[in-house]
């Protein structure tokens, strides 16, 4: 990823994701999660994190404490210290696992959230405004920007070939246009 920073378009959300709860697991208060970070082995004991049914609402995350964390398949199965039992684990179903963002591990040197790229200006090599990053689509692969503009709506791709710069300061991703982005 080519910068750091914060495009200041947008607040910063008040949690970063790492999962969502699928059901318990076992009946000693386990539960089976969906993996949505890119990092889940950043997820260990005696971390505080916060379980609540809509990220962006402060009011209802509820904080836990992170008693166990292991890998079972492509899931984590997470307890809490402060979930006993099957029962309790059973209301956490559907709940996000979040982390306060000031709570989150530190970004490497070029490294950013995808959030802060929401908002920003795109604007191809040769100086063409194409519009501004309204979503970003994780593939797996790479990232995908979903840019609107004046050109209707045209998906980028977070490679090298493409991206040449990101400028959080100035709100700017500076493309270059590869044969074929633009369906002509």
């Amino acid at each position: 990823m080519p910068a750091s920073g914060s495009s200041g378009r947008y607040p910063a959300p008040p949690f970063l994701l790492l999962g969502r709860v699928l059901r318990p697991h076992g009946v000693r208060g386990e539960v089976r999660i969906e993996v949505i970070t890119a990092y889940p082995e950043r997820i260990v004991p005696d971390q505080r994190v916060y379980l609540g049914r809509d990220p962006s609402d402060v009011s209802t995350a509820v904080p836990h404490t992170v008693a166990r964390a292991r890998k079972h398949q492509q899931y984590l199965i997470l307890q809490f210290k402060e979930i006993p039992d099957r029962n309790a684990a059973e209301l956490l179903r559907e709940q996000y696992v979040m982390v306060a963002l000031e709570d989150a591990v530190p970004l490497e040197e070029g490294e950013y959230y995808l959030f802060q790229a929401i908002g920003l200006q795109v604007i191809t090599t040769e100086g063409e405004v194409l519009g501004n990053v309204v979503d970003v689509i994780e593939t797996g692969a790479n990232d995908v920007f979903v840019v609107h503009g004046p050109r209707g709506e045209i998906l980028l791709p977070d490679i090298d070939e493409c991206v040449q710069d990101i400028d959080f300061e100035a709100g700017t991703l500076t493309v270059h246009l590869l044969d074929g982005l633009l369906g002509e």
